[in-house]
């Protein structure tokens, strides 16, 4: 049992590590409110050099530089929706983990499933006129006498 609470606990401060590991303690508010929140909004916004990483857990500089100014725009009074709509405007949808579907982004959502049904259509076309094609083993006239030709030669 005693082993069991080792482990958890072990997990438990590696699991605390890594997510604070590229937050600096310069960046790191007073207010514990106001950090909470600048954690739970930098975790779902997108480090543009380290693609599916988020800015919290990056080390880049742009990710300092994005997590600095998350914080700023909590501590100027913006809501969650206002500062990441700040973020958006500037940077794109590209800036959030996980964009919403809506807009231009539709097609990013839709455009999987949408290639598998062509996907599975072509094959069933496919596999359907294979199956429907008459097989004839024998050649005809002209096949057979060039084959002919081809064996005298």
């Amino acid at each position: 049992m005693r082993g069991v609470v080792r482990a958890l606990s072990i997990m438990v401060a590696l699991r605390l590590a890594t997510s604070t590991m590229a937050v600096q303690p310069d960046e790191i508010l007073d207010d514990p409110v106001l950090e909470q929140r600048a954690r739970a909004l930098s975790e779902g916004l997108r480090c543009p050099v380290c693609r599916n990483e988020s800015i919290d857990e990056s080390n880049a500089s742009i990710s300092r530089d994005l997590r600095i100014l998350l914080r700023e725009r909590l501590v100027a009074g913006d809501t969650d929706a206002q500062a990441l709509q700040y973020l958006v405007d500037r940077y794109g949808d590209y800036i959030l983990l996980n964009p919403k579907a809506e807009g231009a982004n539709i097609l990013l959502w839709l455009a999987a499933p949408l290639m598998l049904v062509m996907a599975g259509g072509v094959a069933f076309i496919t596999v359907r006129g294979r199956a429907s094609a008459p097989v004839s083993d024998a050649l005809s006239e002209d096949e057979q006498a060039r084959l002919n030709d081809i064996l005298k030669s």
